[in-house]
């Protein structure tokens, strides 16, 4: 990774300081979207390879997260702010000289953000690259099954005032510790270094209120039209889909091939929700085959290539 280390600057955009984690000088833009209870950290496998492959690749901490501005209130946390917060940080992008063409990278609650921004079509896209995290539209037709709803049991609880936030953060953030260790099934991949940055995350002054305010102004929002009635998407489209995912359930996949027109899908066995952190090495062959426009290969158990990458 000689030659693209991470540098972490500060990016005034939609009114916010973003703490940005950037790599590469390259003319195309890589915009990477963390999720929850993530940050910029966890696009550290991915950043250097986006820099290697021509981008200027930022992985800002969403707001409220880590040291970007932590706006106060629900409502502060709707999405049609955090639309505005992506197009900010293109626009900022461009007015930095980064002119060429943008790919949207996401995870998790990142991919909520992002699959609306690409069916918007707020800003225009190359590529939208996204992981565990369902075309909204999918969702909706199957997340409603009893199956989905226990694993969604905590967008419930979050609805909670206050009781979430204590129970997260009590005896040092064990329970968002817990979040990563114990879905993950390569364990080796959250080591304690890992966890205490997790842990340390949660525990910035109104950073825990921030991160579910997300959850809570969601359910009070109203609901993108385009979730109900997508139009077709016709950006490229890489999803990538680690199948251990004790959130959200692989049927959720299903049918997106119907609503995206260029539609690449990878599956990744025996590997959790945190599918770039705990398979970063197979995650970056599929998106660099990809981007490169050769073979996208499949992963077997363990998330591991079926067939080594070729260069």
């Amino acid at each position: 990774m000689s030659g693209h280390e991470i540098s972490t600057a500060y990016v005034e955009a939609n009114g916010l300081a973003f703490e940005v984690d950037m790599c590469g000088e390259g003319e195309k833009f890589a915009l990477l979207l963390h999720g929850f209870p993530e940050s910029k950290f966890s696009w550290r496998f991915q950043l250097p390879l986006f820099a290697r492959l021509g981008y200027t690749a930022w992985a800002p901490n969403l707001r409220g997260y880590g040291g970007t501005t932590r706006p106060q209130g629900r409502d502060a946390y709707k999405l049609d702010l955090l639309l505005e917060d992506v197009a900010a940080l293109i626009d900022a992008a461009r007015a930095r000289g980064v002119t060429g063409p943008v790919t949207l990278v996401a995870h998790d609650w990142g991919g909520v953000i992002a699959w609306t921004f690409a069916l918007k079509k707020i800003r225009p896209l190359e590529r939208f690259i996204v992981m565990n995290l369902p075309h909204p539209a999918c969702f909706a037709r199957r997340g409603r099954t009893w199956a989905q709803l226990k694993k969604s049991w905590y967008v419930f609880f979050f609805q909670i005032p206050w009781l979430p936030e204590k129970l997260f953060l009590a005896r040092n953030a064990e329970a968002i510790a817990r979040a990563f260790y114990n879905m993950a099934v390569d364990k080796s991949r959250f080591p304690k270094e890992v966890l205490d940055h997790y842990r340390k995350n949660a525990q910035l002054p109104g950073a825990m209120t921030a991160m579910i305010n997300y959850y809570r102004a969601l359910m009070r929002g109203e609901r993108p039209k385009e979730w109900d009635e997508p139009p077709q998407l016709d950006t490229p489209t890489l999803m990538i889909w680690g199948e251990e995912d004790a959130a959200l359930g692989k049927e959720l996949t299903y049918g997106t091939e119907e609503l995206v027109t260029d539609f690449t899908l990878r599956y990744l066995p025996q590997v959790s929700h945190w599918v770039q952190q705990e398979a970063p090495e197979t995650v970056n062959a599929m998106i660099r085959a990809w981007i490169e426009g050769r073979h996208v290969p499949m992963a077997g158990l363990g998330g591991r290539l079926l067939l080594p990458d070729a260069d």
